[in-house]
């Protein structure tokens, strides 16, 4: 059972320990995104971010599939999605696993991008699809296509607007599992639990270092980023908390300070 759950219609936010649950919900229209839509992912993560009792999340969605993109009448309504595009360009400043049934598809794609670990059910399909109607992939899935999947592969999605199944996306190197369909949720929950059981500022740090490798920082830039990290986290509560469990042979009680 959830720790707590809270409704704002177009998004859900659940509570699980250290784990907060995100859940798109327009299932009627495919979790299309919408201003509504936007602007509760948005507070959602901006909850995660500065809770130190959550330490990751899981982003999915309800219905038969993760998310369709751009909800076309919502945006000739004139509905401000800026929320949505400022965090698909900033992300979660903690691990964010999106766990995705059915499809990922344009936007929702490149939503499912802006997570730093993917896990999706078998058959699900992934595509970027804006140039089969005369546009392009502008919400940084053309960025990071390439990280994900390579590049032979991410300029064949790119150009041709074809999709990709969950199981060439894992063969890519873009999911970290596939599951049984109906089984991406759980599966996502169980890795960000075993996220969760880490400290989170020692947590934090690590997915910083590694997205900035992944991005292709030098190896000196990586150096210059790791410092200010290195004396934030060695100098925390929970650097003196992990030592003194381990020697007094119990679980570490982690604050995130």
């Amino acid at each position: 059972m959830s720790d707590d759950t809270v409704s704002d219609d177009a998004v859900l936010v659940e509570r699980r320990g250290r784990v907060m649950i995100i859940t798109l919900n327009r299932p009627d229209q495919m979790n299309a995104i919408n201003g509504a839509l936007s602007n509760g992912l948005w507070n959602a993560v901006q909850e995660l971010n500065a809770d130190p009792g959550l330490t990751a999340g899981v982003l999915t969605g309800n219905g038969r599939g993760f998310c369709s993109g751009m909800d076309l009448k919502a945006f000739a309504r004139g509905e401000d999605i800026g929320p949505m595009m400022d965090f698909i360009q900033a992300g979660a400043e903690k691990p964010l696993i999106g766990a995705i049934e059915g499809f990922a598809i344009a936007g929702g794609c490149e939503l499912a991008l802006s997570c730093d670990l993917l896990v999706a059910a078998e058959g699900a399909k992934f595509g970027i699809r804006e140039v089969k109607v005369g546009l392009f992939a502008a919400g940084a899935g053309l960025m990071r296509l390439p990280s994900r999947v390579g590049y032979s592969k991410a300029m064949e999605m790119a150009i041709t607007g074809d999709n990709i199944t969950a199981e060439e996306a894992l063969a890519a190197g873009m999911l970290a599992q596939v599951t049984p369909v109906g089984g991406a949720v759980d599966a996502a929950i169980a890795l960000a639990e075993r996220v969760a059981k880490n400290a989170p500022l020692a947590v934090a740090a690590s997915k910083q270092i590694v997205k900035a490798a992944s991005q292709g920082y030098d190896e000196a830039e990586l150096w210059e980023m790791q410092r200010p990290l290195q004396a934030k986290v060695f100098r925390s509560n929970d650097a003196k908390e992990g030592p003194t469990a381990f020697a007094e042979k119990r679980e570490p009680n982690w604050t995130g300070t």
